[in-house]
């Protein structure tokens, strides 16, 4: 069991490494659509990100309310291409407007986290703020090393069984 909780907290440290995510959006037409942000997290594992409304990924998450959301590791650090360590969700995605009690705290984290350009584009109508909730997920340190996400509890892990 010793093992299984160092897992635990290796996914839950995983995406402390990370300043942006990959995003997997698609329109309601189904055209799939990839992307990036940088991200906040919450300690629901919430992923909030701050987007310009003019991009594809932004008419896609609020047409459709779905969002897959990728972070991996790094290819000049990992040991094997074909295993890096990686962390999906599947997101439900929310705008969170500009006049709600979440919006400012929230705005001056990410000013906290990434600076003065924040600063520049928080006055800016065409950005938004989303929150990304998820329902599902999987983290993969390597081979043969899978686990999903509980959905009761985002924090933890389940092993993943081969069907």
């Amino acid at each position: 069991m010793a093992d299984f909780n160092r897992v635990i907290e290796r996914y839950q440290e995983f995406p402390e490494k990370f300043r942006s995510i990959m995003l997997s959006t698609a329109s309601a037409d189904g055209i799939p659509q990839a992307s990036y942000a940088p991200f906040l997290m919450d300690a629901d594992r919430n992923i909030y990100i701050y987007i310009s409304g003019l991009s594809a990924h932004t008419a896609n998450l609020k047409q459709t309310g779905r969002v897959s959301v990728l972070f991996i590791e790094d290819e000049a650090e990992t040991k094997e291409i074909f295993a890096r360590r990686r962390l999906t969700y599947e997101c439900v995605a929310n705008v969170l407007p500009r006049d709600t009690a979440q919006w400012q705290p929230l705005i001056n984290r990410f000013e906290a986290r990434f600076g003065q350009v924040i600063g520049l584009i928080k006055g800016l109508p065409d950005f938004q703020l989303f929150q990304l909730q998820p329902q599902a997920g999987q983290f993969v340190m390597g081979f043969g090393a899978a686990y999903r996400v509980d959905a009761n509890d985002i924090n933890n892990l389940e092993p993943r069984r081969q069907n």
